[in-house]
C-alpha cells in the first residue's frame, strides 16, 4: 500500500491512499458525492458529470470526482494538504446544470414508473432539481429493448450512464449490450437486438439509476413501500449468496442480492432473482396418504400415524435433499438413527468424505479467488454451477490471474487454458513438477461435483488435493446442493454412500430429495414444499415449508454457517420441517429432546460447535485423501439445464420458458441450404 497523503475536505483533514479517487476519498471523510455513472465495482466511465467537486489551486471549473486521484491533486501553499470542497456555490450550480440537462429529456412517469421511491434521480433531482424547465423544444424518445423476459425496457428514461453495457460486459462476459451514436442520437442498443444470453442479467436492474431497465416479472405489481424486507440467503446453488425478501402480504413479490463482500459482493444469478413465481405454484399444502394406488387428502394426524406405523414395521432409510436446512438434516439423522436406520445427503453419488472437513468444504474462502494468479478447475463449469462466483473468477483472470480447465470445454465468459477432458489429464497434472516460482503465487485448485460422482471419485479428490499439495495451492470443492456441506457437518452419511444407506431398507424417509428415484417396493415417505418427483412416488406426503417460509441455517460452499429468516407462512397446513420430524417423533414413541427451534439449535451447536459461528470461516485442518487408481471415465458436469435443478425451480413458468430459450440458442443453428 503506498504512503498515506493527507488532503482537506470541507475543511477536515484526513489521511488517505494517494491511489483512491476523489469521490472515495470524500466517503471516507464520511461526506457522500452524488453519482450516476460510478459505482465501485465497475470501470470508471466519467460521463454523468454529477459527482462535480471543487478543487482547490485547480482549474477555475470543476473536476469529476470519480475519474481524479487524489495523487493527481497539488499539494497547497507551503506544502498544505491539497483541498477539495463538495458544497461549494461553484459545486452547487454546476451540480444544479448537469441535473437540468439530464430532466430536459426525462419523461414525466414517476407516478407510473417501478422505480419510483427507490430511484437516485428522484433522490437527486430533490436535492439539486429546480421546479421549472428552460428547455422548449420537444423531448427527445427511443424505442424500447427486447431483452428478454427478465429485463424491461423504457429507454426515453435512459440517461446514458452505461452501468449495464460495463456490467454485462465486464462481470457478465457478454458482449451484446452497448451505445452507438453521438451527442442527442445516442443510445443504449444490444447488438442486431439480441436478446442478453446471461445467467447474470438481472442484476442491470439494480444498476440503472433511473427506470429504464426495471424487472419484468414484478411490474406494476407493488410499491417499495408496501413491501416488507426480509434478509435471508439463497438455496439455488451452494454459494449462499445473501438475499432480500421482499414480501406483500403472504405473497414473495421480488427477490434482491445483499452485499455480502466475503460471498457473492452485491450480485445473485437470475434463477436466485427470479423464482419467487415457482414459489407459489404446485404446493403441497395438505398431507396425503396413498390408498388403492391414489393419493388421497388426509389430516395431520392420519398422515403422522401412517408414516410411524410404516417406521416401526421395518428398516428405515433417511434421505436429505438438496434444500434441506441444517436443523432438518439434524433432526432426521436423530431420529432415523434412534429407530436403528441410516442416513444419507450425498444422493447425487457424490464420493466426499465423511468426517473430512478439508475434503468435502477444502481450505480456500470465496474471496481467495480475488487475489489468486492461478486457478485450476476440475470437473467444474461455475458459468451453470454458480454464476457468481464463475465472475469472480473472471474477475481474477481480468486483474492477470491464469485459469485451466480440466473437463469438457465450455464457454466460461474468460480465456482459460484446456489441459484435457478425462482422469488421465488430472493424473499428469498432479503429477507434473511445479518451480518454486509457481508454489510462491497465491494459487486455488477448485474441485466439482461432476468430478468425485463416478466410482472412482475419492481417487480424483486424492489426486485434486495431491496438486494442491504439490501447487501450495488452496483447495474449493464447489458443491452444487445448498444443504451439502450443513449435511455433512451434521453427520448425515452412511459408509458406502446412497446404494449403502437404502440397500433392504422397506421404508424411505425422503426429505425433499427429488433428484433421486426411489426403486418400487419401499414404502416411501415424502417431506417437502413442492409437488415433484418424490411426492409422485410417496406413500405419504408431509407438507413443508420451503426456504421463504422457515428459519434456518445453511452452511455455503466454503463452509460458512449462514442464518436465513423467515420472510411470510408456508401455505394451507404446511408445517416447517423440524416441527413435523419433532411431531413425528413423538408418534413414534422416540421424542427428540427439544421443543422449540432454540432447544433444537443449542442441541445441534452442542453437537457441532462451530455451526455458532454464523458468517465466520472455519479454519480446516488438511487431511489427504488416500491416493488410488483413477479411471478411465472422462467429466461429466452435473448441472444440465441451469434453470431446472430443483423443484422451486421446476414449477415456475418463468424458469420454464428460460429453459427453453437457452436450449433454442444452444442448439446447433442449420446453415441455409
Amino acid at each position: 500500500m503506498s504512503e498515506l497523503r493527507k488532503i482537506k475536505i470541507d475543511d477536515k483533514i484526513i489521511e488517505v491512499d494517494p491511489n483512491l479517487t476523489l469521490i472515495q476519498a470524500c466517503e471516507q471523510a464520511g461526506v457522500e458525492i452524488p453519482r450516476f455513472c460510478y459505482h465501485e465495482r465497475l470501470s470508471i466511465a466519467g460521463n454523468c458529470r454529477m459527482c462535480l467537486v471543487e478543487v482547490v489551486g485547480g482549474p477555475p471549473k470543476p473536476a469529476a470526482s470519480c475519474a481524479m486521484q487524489v495523487k493527481d491533486l497539488r499539494p497547497g501553499p507551503e506544502g498544505a494538504p491539497s483541498e477539495i470542497r463538495t458544497n461549494s456555490p461553484m459545486v452547487k450550480k454546476a451540480r444544479e446544470g448537469v441535473m437540468e440537462f439530464l430532466l430536459i429529456n426525462h419523461p414525466l412517469d414517476c407516478p407510473i414508473c417501478d422505480q419510483g421511491g427507490e430511484c437516485d434521480l428522484q433522490d437527486q433531482a430533490m436535492a439539486y432539481g429546480v421546479d421549472f424547465s428552460r428547455y422548449r423544444e420537444p423531448k427527445r424518445a427511443s424505442e424500447e429493448l427486447n431483452l428478454g423476459p427478465l429485463v424491461e425496457t423504457h429507454m426515453t428514461r435512459c440517461i446514458s450512464c452505461t452501468r449495464c453495457v460495463r456490467f454485462t460486459t465486464e462481470v457478465a462476459g457478454i458482449t451484446q449490450m452497448g451505445q452507438t451514436g453521438r451527442g442527442e442520437d445516442s443510445e443504449i442498443t444490444s447488438y442486431l437486438n439480441e436478446t442478453l444470453a446471461s445467467n447474470m442479467q438481472g442484476n442491470i436492474i439494480d444498476l440503472c439509476p433511473v427506470g429504464a431497465l426495471v424487472s419484468k416479472p414484478y411490474a406494476f405489481t407493488a410499491r417499495p413501500w408496501e413491501l416488507r424486507k426480509t434478509e435471508s440467503i439463497d438455496v439455488m446453488d451452494a454459494l449462499g449468496s445473501n438475499i432480500r425478501i421482499d414480501t406483500k402480504g403472504r405473497e414473495v413479490m421480488r427477490i434482491m442480492p445483499r452485499n455480502n463482500d466475503g460471498v457473492n459482493e452485491e450480485w445473485i444469478n437470475d434463477k436466485s432473482r427470479f423464482v419467487w413465481d415457482g414459489l407459489r405454484r404446485q404446493r403441497l399444502d395438505k398431507p396425503y396418504i396413498r390408498e388403492n394406488g391414489k393419493l388421497r387428502v388426509a389430516t395431520w394426524a392420519e398422515a403422522l400415524a401412517a408414516a410411524a406405523t410404516a417406521m416401526k414395521s421395518g428398516k428405515v432409510a433417511g434421505l436429505v435433499g438438496d434444500l434441506a436446512p441444517v436443523e432438518a438434516a439434524f433432526s432426521l439423522k436423530s431420529l432415523i438413527e434412534g429407530l436403528g436406520g441410516k442416513v444419507e445427503c450425498r444422493t447425487d453419488g457424490a464420493r466426499l468424505p465423511a468426517g473430512n472437513r478439508s475434503g468435502y468444504a477444502g481450505t480456500a474462502r470465496i474471496e481467495d479467488i480475488d487475489d489468486a494468479a492461478m486457478i485450476q478447475l476440475i470437473g467444474t463449469n461455475p458459468r451453470e454451477e454458480a454464476p457468481v462466483l464463475n465472475s469472480r473468477i473472471r474477475k481474477a483472470w481480468a486483474k492477470g490471474a491464469q485459469i485451466g480447465l480440466v473437463g469438457e470445454p465450455v464457454d466460461l465468459t474468460y480465456d482459460y487454458a484446456h489441459v484435457g477432458n478425462d482422469r488421465a489429464a488430472l493424473e499428469s497434472l498432479s503429477s507434473r513438477e511445479i518451480s518454486q516460482e509457481t508454489k510462491d503465487k497465491p494459487t486455488l485448485v477448485i474441485v466439482g461435483q461432476g468430478a468425485i460422482r463416478e466410482a472412482d471419485g475419492e481417487a480424483v479428490l486424492a489426486h485434486a488435493m495431491k496438486l494442491a499439495e504439490n501447487t501450495n495451492s488452496k483447495l474449493l470443492i464447489l458443491h452444487t446442493a445448498a444443504s451439502r456441506v450443513g449435511a455433512m457437518d451434521v453427520g448425515a452419511v452412511t459408509e458406502g454412500g446412497l446404494p449403502a444407506a437404502i440397500d433392504g431398507a422397506e421404508v424411505i424417509y425422503n426429505l425433499g430429495a427429488d433428484e433421486v428415484d426411489i426403486a418400487d417396493g419401499a414404502f416411501v415417505i415424502y417431506q417437502g414444499s413442492h409437488g415433484d418427483r418424490g411426492a409422485h412416488r410417496a406413500d405419504v406426503i408431509l407438507p413443508a415449508a420451503c426456504y421463504t417460509e422457515e428459519n434456518g441455517l445453511f452452511v455455503n460452499t466454503e463452509g460458512r454457517p449462514q442464518l436465513a429468516l423467515r420472510a411470510n407462512f408456508a401455505p394451507g397446513e404446511a408445517k416447517e420441517n423440524w416441527a413435523i420430524l419433532r411431531a413425528l417423533s413423538a408418534e413414534l414413541g422416540q421424542t427428540l429432546p427439544w421443543d422449540s427451534l432454540a432447544g433444537l439449535r443449542r442441541a445441534l451447536i452442542e453437537a457441532v460447535p462451530h455451526l455458532k459461528a454464523i458468517d465466520q470461516v472455519p479454519e480446516n485442518e488438511w487431511q489427504p485423501v488416500p491416493m488410488a487408481d483413477l479411471g478411465k471415465a472422462g467429466f461429466v458436469y452435473p448441472v444440465k439445464d441451469f434453470y431446472l435443478t430443483n423443484p422451486i425451480a421446476r414449477s415456475s413458468p418463468l424458469m420454464g420458458e428460460l429453459s427453453r430459450m437457452a436450449a433454442a440458442r444452444n442448439a446447433t443453428a442449420m446453415a441455409a441450404e
